[in-house]
């Protein structure tokens, strides 16, 4: 059976994203290293005998709607549950609304397992944490009193619409329109498509929090307003009453995540939805951002864990698959197909490119918990940095890995893996949704170059390289074969430098447009240096433990190091050489 690595989700929160510093600021909970070593391996077991075997019949049977209902697939509505009742709903709610108050470092954790088990299941619940932190920081005391007992608990589920048929990315163009009621509700009236879990069977009632616009709101972003629109009704003593004006009229059918109902929401056919508002009039945006900041960090978490699972299970393969003979073995018979140095390479690609991504999704975590926890105001600030200038990074690299790698799993399973009957495939397909949602990779790199590179004047990028450059001198002083590993790290971080000063150069003198043209490949060489330089860390911590675990830690950052950080001098080619060519180009000629 495959099983989330918990020793290697503890090192990494521990030894790479710095765990015990978050676990030193009041206000993180009462947490002692045995106490967060329970609470992973309870996690991994959950998510290795409750979730793992829903996977499967999730993908092949899928959520099904019929007559306006979705009905979840067998044995998922009971796992879900189960899930709730333990407590894995609550890990970071407030504690005065019935949570536990744990950090985002172990729901981070907590949420790499979910994602091992089903990416279809776990898209469901985080959803829901979004919905749950947009009301603590957002609502009224009333709306908070009233939704987030039940929404933390996990009794009811939460949704975020904002996509509608001729709006994606581009916000400005919503037309879901609000008004107002003389009792201070709203009246909601719209459609919304790409409502995941809009619709289901796994609890009584679906609050949604929906974007829409006043009459009398500015153009653009600047109206949108954000209302909590729930399917049924509350009572004033926590009942449930009526039905609202909220249906689900359709439901996509996906290359992957088919267990994830994925649903076209519609508001106010019979009169109008009633809606509250959550914060201001017109700062809707705002609130919503609060949930889609960390929805990016755990859809990058997505990626990571399906990468884990595909990663397993090719090495599995790899390991039982016996095809012609290895250079150099002399036995009889053939040799499974882990022994062939092509095959070898393909499972370091995917070992280490999956680490990669779990220490960037941790790091990311932990400068959300210190930007929230640190007592002084100007070093909240500069974590508070650190997170935006990581969450571009942590959604979109990790969601590229996942698909990279969940790729080289079929191919490692040849042409077993292009039939469904190992499942393979189904890495792959699911993979495919998460670079796209939550805001495309792409334009999570334009916010990086755009928004988050500047931010402090420099500052914020300044003090990262800082950091690796201390790691790789640290590195390059270090025995066990890391020497090298430092110098070419190195060297990948002095190609950053030159491309970062590049940018903010050309940002400062009003050449966005270059600037841009290299937003991409800037994030993929800003990841891989950063991923390198955790591996490393990561490496470091390990010298001297002679288990298989710290010796494999140790060779999968020298193997990433001469694999891959000389990629640094071709992406800084990319963005330094590639704009011209990039903007003369005409799509329409």
């Amino acid at each position: 059976m495959f099983r989330p690595p918990v020793s290697e989700i503890a090192f990494t929160l521990k030894e790479v994203a710095g765990l015990a510093d978050v676990v030193a600021q009041e206000g993180a909970g009462d947490l002692s290293g045995d106490l967060v070593d329970a609470i992973l391996e309870e996690a991994g077991r959950f998510a290795a005998e409750e979730i793992v075997p829903l996977n499967a019949v999730g993908d092949r049977v899928g959520a099904r709607l019929a007559d306006g209902v979705v009905t979840m697939p067998p044995g998922w509505k009971e796992a879900y549950r189960a899930w709730s009742e333990g407590g894995w709903n609550a890990l970071t709610g407030a504690p005065e609304y019935g949570g536990q108050g744990l950090p985002m470092m172990l729901h981070a954790a907590a949420l790499e397992m979910w994602n091992f088990g089903s990416m279809a299941f776990a898209i469901g619940p985080t959803l829901t944490m979004g919905a749950v932190e947009a009301l603590e920081k957002h609502a009224t005391a009333e709306l908070r009193e009233t939704y987030l007992p039940k929404l933390i608990s996990g009794e009811w589920m939460g949704t975020m619409n904002l996509t509608e048929p001729q709006a994606g990315s581009d916000l400005n163009a919503l037309r879901a329109r609000a008004e107002r009621a003389d009792d201070g509700t709203y009246r909601i009236f719209g459609q919304k498509i790409y409502i995941t879990y809009g619709e289901h069977d796994f609890t009584d009632n679906i609050v949604h929090l929906v974007l829409a616009r006043l009459p009398d709101a500015p153009a653009g972003t600047r109206g949108l307003s954000l209302f909590l629109v729930p399917k049924f009704f509350v009572e004033d003593d926590g009942s449930l009453g009526a039905r609202n004006d909220v249906r689900c009229a359709g439901m996509e059918h996906k290359l992957g995540i088919h267990a994830s109902p994925t649903c076209t929401m519609v508001y106010g056919d019979e009169g109008g939805a009633v809606g509250w508002l959550i914060g201001e009039e017109n700062r809707g945006l705002a609130c919503m951002f609060t949930m889609m900041n960390n929805a990016r960090l755990s859809v990058g978490i997505q990626g990571l864990g399906v990468a884990e699972r595909a990663t397993q299970q090719a090495l599995a393969y790899a390991l039982e698959r016996r095809q012609g003979r290895a250079p150099g073995e002399t036995g009889k018979g053939m040799s499974p197909i882990a022994n062939h140095p092509d095959i070898q390479r393909s499972l370091l690609d995917m070992q280490s490119w999956t680490q990669v991504a779990r220490a960037t999704c941790f790091c990311t975590a932990h400068a959300l918990d210190m930007a929230r926890l640190d007592g002084d105001a100007a070093v909240r600030g500069r974590w508070s940095d650190r997170a935006a200038l990581l969450t571009p990074i942590a959604k979109a690299l990790s969601t590229d890995i996942g698909v990279e790698v969940a790729s080289i799993g079929v191919q490692i399973h040849g042409g077993m893996g292009y039939v469904e009957e190992t499942g393979a495939a189904q890495h792959l397909r699911d993979a495919r949704i998460a670079p796209i949602y939550e805001g495309t990779n792409g334009i999570q790199a334009i916010d990086l170059v755009a928004r988050k590179l500047p931010l402090s004047g420099g500052e914020a990028i300044r003090g990262l390289m800082a950091e690796l450059d201390a790691i790789a001198v640290s590195a390059r002083a270090a025995e066990a074969g890391l020497s090298g590993t430092g110098r070419q790290l190195e060297t990948a971080i002095a190609h950053l430098r030159e491309t970062v000063d590049w940018l903010l150069d050309a940002l400062g003198q009003g050449r966005q447009q270059e600037a841009l043209a290299g937003a991409t490949p800037f994030l993929r060489l800003l990841g891989t240096v950063f991923g390198g330089a955790m591996l490393a860390k990561g490496a470091l911590a390990s010298l001297g433990d002679n288990t298989p675990a710290g010796a494999r830690r140790v060779h999968l950052a020298r193997y990433f190091a001469a694999a891959h950080l000389g990629e640094a001098a071709s992406l800084k080619a990319q963005v330094l050489q590639a704009s011209a060519a990039v903007l003369a180009y005409d799509p329409a000629a």
